[in-house]
């Protein structure tokens, strides 16, 4: 078992597919020969050859449509689209043919593909370089929706996308690819897609992140007094989630803070918010509370920790919600 970063880890779970699978491919702009914009699939064309990654004109639309192909014709192709603002050109390939394929056949046709999109901000990127749109995808019947933060849960849950008979939207908080390592096994593993993880237990209040803000929230954590215990979950999976994991904790805390880059109004907090409103409103002790983007337009980066929900933001919400 050796320590990985998230881009180890995902490149690791790409190379193993490759090996394990023939019918597993690979495609994207400039996901060959350069290894990718982060180097994520770096060495793998080497490896495995010029048809298994295979490097793709500047046409998002094009590549998800040939990837819709593929995979209806036997094959399970694994896009990556360069960063999550380039999606919306190659969204009605995605939303209108692959999450519609099973049911357009009643059964009979399915598209067991992967898209990986590096997602969110804090890198100081220029605009449609820093989006969040897992509430996109997670609000169109027929897609699955991951975001996975640390190494083990990135290779488990790529692996397990890759071999779902359905289309998977698997995006990469590109804060974390390399910020830090943790051990992840050699073999190959699944970690189920709905599941959520409890990164850390507690009996006061629970915070409900996925993606890089679980870090923020770990680290608002670390500055409340000793005596407030929080416990965090990692909701790894957009859609479907796990709302039975949710459910126990709030019903043991009675209060909730839920944490999301994307912006506020009609993110996945709202989605979470009504569900706990509806499951658990006799529990509760406080209204739940969000911590999120703001309703604007991703700013550049002189603003980009602004608008992003830093330690700062989310400790004040975990303050609020345990005043009442």
């Amino acid at each position: 078992m050796a320590e990985q970063t998230l881009v180890g880890a995902i490149n690791q779970a790409l190379d193993q597919m490759l090996e394990s699978d023939p019918d597993v491919i690979l495609l994207g702009e400039d996901v060959g020969l350069n290894g990718g914009v982060f180097r994520v699939t770096d060495g793998l064309q080497a490896k495995h050859g010029k048809d298994r990654v295979v490097d793709t004109p500047l046409d998002e639309s094009g590549i998800m449509g040939t990837s819709v192909g593929l995979s209806i014709a036997g094959m399970k192709a694994v896009p990556e689209i360069q960063f999550d603002g380039f999606l919306g050109p190659a969204y009605d390939q995605f939303v209108n043919h692959a999450a519609r394929m099973r049911t357009r056949t009643r059964g009979a046709v399915t598209v067991p593909m992967t898209v990986r999109v590096p997602v969110g901000g804090g890198i100081h990127a220029p605009e449609l370089h820093s989006d969040s749109p897992e509430a996109i995808y997670a609000h169109s019947p027929g897609i699955k929706v991951v975001m996975p933060v640390t190494p083990y849960d990135a290779k488990g849950l790529l692996i397990a996308a890759i071999r779902d008979p359905d289309p998977v939207m698997f995006f990469e908080p590109k804060r974390v690819y390399r910020s830090f390592k943790e051990e992840v096994p050699e073999e190959m593993y699944e970690i189920p897609i709905g599941e959520a993880k409890v990164v850390n237990e507690g009996e006061d209040l629970t915070v409900v992140t996925w993606g890089a803000p679980v870090f923020q929230c770990l680290e608002a954590m670390d500055n409340l007094p000793e005596d407030v215990s929080v416990e965090l979950i990692d909701l790894r999976s957009i859609y479907p989630f796990d709302m039975d994991t949710i459910a126990q904790s709030v019903q043991k805390t009675g209060r909730c803070v839920i944490v999301h880059e994307a912006p506020l109004t009609a993110g996945m907090g709202a989605e979470i918010a009504a569900r706990i409103m509806e499951e658990c409103f006799l529990y509760l002790k406080a209204p739940v509370q969000r911590v999120a983007g703001f309703d604007t337009i991703m700013p550049y980066y002189k603003l980009e920790l602004d608008y992003l929900p830093e330690s700062p933001r989310i400790q004040k919400g975990i303050e609020e919600c345990l005043a009442y």
